[in-house]
């Protein structure tokens, strides 16, 4: 994993942090107190769709971002994960972590076990090609959400999602996006300051995402065909959408911020598989180069890398007509040009924070809805993906538009569904569309 990139994560949160904010009030200072006000229940049951490390994290920043959280229900695939996640999150508070043997749910229907067990709020936290049908179950069963990003791994995943987005509105539900980085108060302010504009026209915005390797699970005797891929998920594309999609997202996600969100029209780019050519490592790419045009002529740059022993980089660079915004994550804000800015304020945690405005959203009864653009961010990188395999210029219609999915049907998983997967996509030859 990249060491010079976010400063902290979920996995490294449970061991980092000592759990010692768990009693101080700040945390608490969500929204608690507007309980009789807003109608929400002083008890918020929640339950974790997906027990790895990012799943077991938020539900650790569930329990602290409001005191009236109470965790009773927990699903997975895998049974060794959901009680690795159980006896995480007991070291953490167990008088709040109330999940006895009858909600503990196994299985690929795990998920909708969780949604029927009478909780207020889910986090889903599965690989990225469950999200889909989990945010369209969540919602639909009137449940508020915490969704990890990336929201789907392709076109028709990506359209789901937004019918899920529109409906969740029409039922007044908060869908806090797993895209963190929007909820980290530098970039805010950075952001925020190129939006009302500091720098002038936006003309071109480079970000890179360049890191290391990461882990891989041997196969172990037993072990379908299915069983492997799940537990290696990330280096499938129909489970990840390729580590463009999975985790560089984040930098397209903030491209798309910075562009105030508007729609690119086209992209043209690269990638390939140069270190990373094993075949524990599946199908996907070790490194991509994207280019995205928009209707102004305004160009946004995309550079992402996962090579090990390789030299890391998390940034964002603005060039304005009136000066420019540079941006090392985790260390530097800056605005240089006609209206110099240094950013000197307070840091946060912006995974703990993205759980504070969740759970303030639901006791003020003010929804926060950030589905329509974590959608949007996703598709531009499964556009990303699309370009990059294809070595073909293609517009945001056409990709969006697709029909073309990578993964089975909700329905038909089972642990002996041998699902063929795709060789290592070849730009020139390798059809997307």
């Amino acid at each position: 994993m990249n060491k010079n990139t976010e400063t902290t994560d979920r996995r490294s949160f449970l061991k980092t942090s000592g759990l010692a904010v768990l009693g101080t009030t700040l945390a608490y200072q969500s929204g608690f107190a507007t309980t009789l006000l807003s109608g929400a229940p002083q008890v918020l049951k929640v339950g974790l769709i997906g027990c790895g490390g990012r799943g077991t994290g938020a539900a650790a920043q569930a329990l602290q971002a409001d005191p009236g959280v109470v965790i009773t229900a927990l699903g997975d695939v895998f049974e060794d994960r959901l009680e690795e996640a159980y006896t995480a999150l007991q070291t953490i508070d167990s008088k709040r972590v109330k999940v006895d043997k009858n909600h503990k749910f196994i299985g690929f229907d795990a998920y909708q076990r969780v949604l029927d067990s009478g909780v207020d709020v889910v986090l889903l936290a599965t690989p990225p090609n469950f999200r889909p049908d989990h945010l369209t179950a969540a919602v639909n069963a009137g449940k508020h959400v915490f969704c990890e990003k990336p929201v789907a791994v392709d076109a028709p995943g990506v359209r789901k999602v937004l019918a899920a987005v529109k409906t969740a509105k029409e039922k007044s539900l908060s869908i806090v996006s797993g895209f963190c980085f929007r909820y980290d108060a530098s970039n805010r302010a950075v952001f925020g300051k190129v939006l009302q504009g500091d720098v002038g026209e936006i003309r071109s915005v480079s970000t890179f995402r360049n890191g290391g390797g990461l882990w891989s699970k041997p196969r172990q005797p037993g072990w379908t065909d299915m069983t492997y891929q799940l537990r290696n998920w990330y280096y499938y594309n129909w489970l990840s959408g390729d580590f463009i999609v999975e985790q560089a997202v984040h930098s397209i996600d903030m491209m798309q911020w910075v562009m105030g969100d508007r729609l690119p029209v086209k992209a043209t780019g690269t990638g390939g598989r140069q270190a990373r050519i094993d075949p524990i490592y599946g199908n996907v790419y070790d490194h991509f180069a994207i280019e995205f045009e928009y209707a102004d002529g305004a160009k946004g740059y995309h550079f992402c890398r996962q090579q090990e022993s390789t030299a890391g980089r998390n940034t964002v660079d603005v060039m304005g007509t009136d000066g420019n915004a540079i941006v090392t994550i985790g260390s530097r804000q800056e605005i240089t040009g006609k209206n110099k800015w240094k950013y000197t304020g307070e840091k946060n945690n912006m995974y703990q924070t993205q759980h504070n405005e969740l759970f303030a959203s639901i006791r003020n009864g003010k929804p926060i809805n950030d589905g329509e653009w974590m959608a949007n961010s996703t598709m531009l990188a499964v556009l990303g993906r699309m370009v990059g395999y294809s070595g073909q210029v293609i517009t945001w219609e056409q990709a969006f538009n697709s029909d073309k999915e990578l993964g089975p049907k909700i329905d038909a998983y089972n642990w002996d569904l041998s699902w063929e997967v795709p060789p290592v996509a070849v730009p020139g030859v390798t059809k997307v569309i």
